[in-house]
């Protein structure tokens, strides 16, 4: 076990109690020092300790554990840290302590990829002008409660809108009351009182958003680094608003007000990860109200006698179709998917023998 650890210094980047009874089961040195994972490289991470950063490599026992358990370190992590004099001021990450939580999503192939661990608060970040999506913020809402991190929704570029005040209304009736929604403006250096609450001394937030959305923006802000930013910020295409990656890699910053801030890059294709008992969990708008319809197995398509569809908005409600659909391509074995594609191609050699058969 660790022979001295600075918890006060470590508590305000974001150490809790939780953590703290999940590193007695590590099998560590009396040297090795506490610390958290701010950036995350190809091969070497970047820790803090709560006074200063180290660059580590990652021990090759730790490496191969990792591998065999499909994980990896993520930004927000806390590891055991070994000195090792052949290597001058870097430094080896033994071992890792168990996140409390962490956000997964699918990949392009289907396997599953954790972003960032132990979030206290992820800020939904969507534009409100051109940018203004609610089926994608379903799916960023989706993968943040999946994970038990307490979402806060942030319309960017508020400055920049008509009419501010109807697109947080807009979002607020999508989501029925069940997200708090806060409109600004990320140059405004009044963005840190209002996201004050947010932004205590041991907190950590995440934030999520497209490319383009102002979430470096948002970080040199609450950060104070406005003069010399700590993330690179780029302009967005006049005609939709959409921005090129200038955030590259995610990354763990020190705000004004005391917090821990992970910034993060747009994701393209997000795919949640969940099955669809999960998903119910999920929207629970949808499912306080499934009890009622009609039909114990109401899909709240096109059923008489549905209690979902006059009460919940369209929009929430085909975000909740699709995703239950993606869960359950991602449940189907090999031989599933064979199955299905044939009933496809099936189906449209009928349709095409029909239409033959009409044209006589």
């Amino acid at each position: 076990m660790f022979d001295t650890i600075d918890f006060q210094a470590l508590r305000a980047i974001g150490l809790t109690q939780a953590l703290v009874a999940q590193m007695f089961n590590l099998q560590t040195e009396a040297s090795d020092r506490l610390m958290r994972v701010t950036e995350v490289q190809r091969d070497r991470v970047r820790l803090h300790d709560g006074h200063a950063e180290h660059i580590a490599q990652i021990w090759p026992t730790l490496r191969i554990a990792l591998q065999i358990q499909d994980e990896s370190l993520v930004v927000g992590d806390w590891v055991a840290a070994r000195r090792d004099a052949a290597l001058g001021d870097t430094c080896w990450v033994a071992a890792r302590v168990p996140p409390v939580n962490h956000l997964v999503r699918r990949d392009s192939s289907g396997r599953r990829q954790a972003l960032v661990s132990n979030v206290d608060t992820a800020l939904l970040v969507m534009g409100a002008g051109q940018d203004f999506n609610l089926r994608r913020l379903d799916r960023y809402l989706a993968l943040v409660r999946l994970a038990g991190v307490a979402p806060l929704v942030v319309l960017s570029k508020a400055d920049l809108c008509t009419d501010p005040a109807a697109r947080v209304d807009a979002v607020r009736r999508h989501l029925s009351g069940q997200v708090d929604v806060l409109a600004l403006n990320g140059l405004d250096p009044a963005s840190i009182e209002v996201l004050s609450p947010w932004l205590g001394e041991g907190q950590t937030l995440v934030l999520l958003g497209s490319s383009g959305a102002g979430k470096s923006t948002l970080t040199n802000t609450l950060t104070g680094a406005m003069g010399d930013a700590v993330q690179s910020t780029g302009g967005v295409r006049r005609g939709d608003e959409h921005g090129r990656h200038t955030t590259t890699t995610r990354s763990l910053h020190r705000c004004l007000a005391g917090a821990c801030i992970i910034d993060t890059p747009g994701l393209r294709g997000l795919q949640v990860d969940a099955d669809e008992a999960q998903l119910d969990a999920v929207f629970d708008d949808i499912s306080r109200l499934a009890p009622l319809c009609r039909f114990r197995d109401c899909h709240h398509e096109d059923e008489p006698g549905c209690a979902v569809r006059p009460a919940v908005p369209a929009g929430r409600l085909l975000s909740y179709h699709k995703l239950q659909r993606e869960a359950q391509r991602h449940e189907m074995t090999v031989l599933d998917r064979h199955r299905l594609m044939a009933e496809w191609k099936a189906r449209g050699r009928v349709a095409k023998a029909i239409s033959r058969a009409k044209r006589g």
